[in-house]
C-alpha cells in the first residue's frame, strides 16, 4: 500500500493531479477540497487511498488523513464506489460531512449527485458509529478559497470529469459566473454540484 506521495505537482485540475516523484508521474484522482489545498502550489504531500479493480489500479489523493479516512469509510458502504465517495467529498468539506453523519442529516447527502434516499440512509446507518465528531476536526475547507485567475473552462472540465454532461455543466457555470464573476473555481464547482 502507498501511504503518501511527496513530490512536484506537474499538473493540477479540480478533479485530477499528476505528481512527479523521482521521475515518475503518478495520476491521482482528487476531490475539490484537495484541489483547494494544492491550487497554486508547486509541490506537496498527498495521502493516498488505492482502489484496485480488475480493469484499473487507481490512486485517490487527499490533503489530510481525515479526508482520506472519510473516503475509505464511504467506500466501505454497500453501493458507494470510489467516484461517488469523491463526489460526496467534493460537495461537502470533511468537517461538514462529519457533522452531517453525526446529525443523521439525510437531506444534505441526498443533495449530492448520484445519492438517493436509500444510499443516504445506508451511509448514515453504516457510519454513525464509525465517524466521530471531534473538536479540532478541520478539513480542507480551511484553506479553500485560494484561487485567482481561474476560468469557466476549468470548472466545466472538472464537472465533466466528475461525470456531468458538458452542456449542463457549461450552463450551470455560466449562470454562476454571471451572478458573481471572479468566484474561485472550487466555489464555482461546489455551487454547480448543488445545481446539477
Amino acid at each position: 500500500m502507498i501511504e503518501y506521495l511527496k513530490g512536484e505537482i506537474a499538473e493540477l485540475t479540480p478533479a485530477r493531479m499528476v505528481m512527479e516523484c523521482e521521475g515518475i508521474g503518478y495520476e491521482i484522482h482528487i476531490s475539490l477540497n484537495t484541489y483547494g489545498i494544492y491550487n497554486g502550489k508547486e509541490s506537496g504531500k498527498v495521502f493516498i487511498a488505492e482502489v484496485i479493480r480488475e480493469d484499473a489500479h487507481l490512486l485517490f489523493g487527499f490533503g489530510d488523513k481525515v479526508e482520506r479516512e472519510l473516503f475509505v469509510q464511504l467506500t466501505s458502504v454497500s453501493g458507494v464506489g470510489a467516484n461517488t465517495a469523491r463526489m460526496i467529498l467534493s460537495s461537502l468539506a470533511p468537517s461538514e460531512l462529519i457533522q452531517v453523519i453525526a446529525a443523521q442529516n439525510e437531506q444534505a447527502l441526498k443533495a449530492v449527485k448520484g445519492i438517493g434516499l436509500k444510499t443516504a440512509q445506508r451511509i448514515l446507518v453504516d457510519l454513525k458509529n464509525k465517524v466521530k465528531l471531534t473538536e479540532g476536526t478541520v478539513g480542507a475547507e480551511a484553506v479553500s478559497g485560494i484561487g485567482g485567475g481561474v476560468t469557466a473552462e476549468e470548472a466545466v472540465s472538472a464537472l465533466v470529469m466528475l461525470g456531468f454532461q458538458k452542456a449542463a455543466a457549461q450552463k450551470a457555470v455560466t449562470t454562476i459566473l454571471k451572478e458573481s464573476p471572479g468566484t474561485a473555481v472550487e466555489q464555482v464547482i461546489k455551487t454547480a454540484l448543488r445545481m446539477l
